[in-house]
C-alpha cells in the first residue's frame, strides 16, 4: 500500500517481488502527479499497480483492507517509526533516502 504517493511510487514498484500488487492510495508526499510516467517502462514486468481513492472510507472498508492483509500474511517493511511530533524528522528521513523501508508516523 503506497501512502506517500507519486513521490515514492517508482521506488515502491521496484521493491515489490514478481506477482506483487502495489495499491497507490495516498498523496502524503505532496506530489500529486507523475510527469513522464510510462506504465510500459515504469511498472516492472509481473508487478501489478492499482489504486484506491476515497475521501470518506467506511469502517467496513478499512476492516476489509486490514483483514485482507492479515489473511495473506502481508506486512510492510518498516524502516523507521516517528511520533507525530517528530514529523519534521520523518520528512528529513524520507527526503534523504536514509531509511530502508517504509516510514511510519504514529498519532
Amino acid at each position: 500500500m503506497e501512502l506517500v504517493g507519486p513521490k515514492t511510487l517508482p521506488d515502491t514498484l521496484c521493491c515489490v517481488e514478481k506477482g506483487g500488487i502495489v495499491c497507490n492510495t495516498g498523496i502524503l508526499g505532496g506530489v500529486y502527479t507523475l510527469n513522464g510516467f510510462d506504465p510500459i517502462k515504469d511498472i516492472p514486468n509481473g508487478i501489478y499497480l492499482t489504486g484506491f481513492f476515497s475521501n470518506y472510507p467506511t469502517e467496513k472498508t478499512m476492516r476489509d483492507i486490514f483483514e485482507f492483509l492479515d489473511n495473506h500474511g502481508l506486512k510492510p517493511v518498516i524502516g523507521a517509526s516517528f511520533a507525530f511530533e517528530q514529523i519534521k524528522d520523518a520528512c528529513v528521513a524520507l527526503d534523504s533516502g536514509s531509511v530502508n523501508g517504509k516510514i511510519v508516523v504514529t498519532l
